[in-house]
């Protein structure tokens, strides 16, 4: 009996506007790129610091992408409820695989804007 749990929940901001692109399947994918923040207090000198980790987000859902596409802008502060997926792949000419780790939106996870539309400078 197989069990698990593989769920991530997300907020923060949109680092570029979607991307989305045609596969040769007929089908779509889109790509977001989201930064959450953290900070903390060094121990040894006592200075606040910051700390930015970026994440990568997709999904083939043709209503999330259609969404994406007129909301999705970067800057954007948003919500995904998705789960961790590992690509891997190997580009040509190379002896050893790459590897990716990402959030995939799959149907029954959610998404959210949370704020008003925030125009990149």
């Amino acid at each position: 009996m197989a069990f698990g749990l593989n769920k991530v929940q997300l907020i923060g901001r949109l680092g570029a506007d979607v991307t989305v692109n045609h596969l040769t399947s007929g089908g779509r994918v889109a790509n977001l790129s989201i930064a959450t923040d953290e900070s903390y207090i060094n121990r040894q000198t006592g200075e606040k610091v910051d700390k930015t980790e970026w994440h990568r987000v997709v999904t083939f859902q043709d209503g999330l992408i259609d969404m994406f596409e007129k909301h999705a802008v970067k800057g954007r502060l948003v919500y995904v409820d998705g789960k961790l997926q590992t690509r891997r792949w190997r580009k040509d000419g190379e002896d050893s695989d790459r590897f990716s780790v990402e959030i995939l939106l799959v149907p029954g996870g959610r998404v959210q804007f949370l704020d008003v539309r925030h125009e990149a400078a």
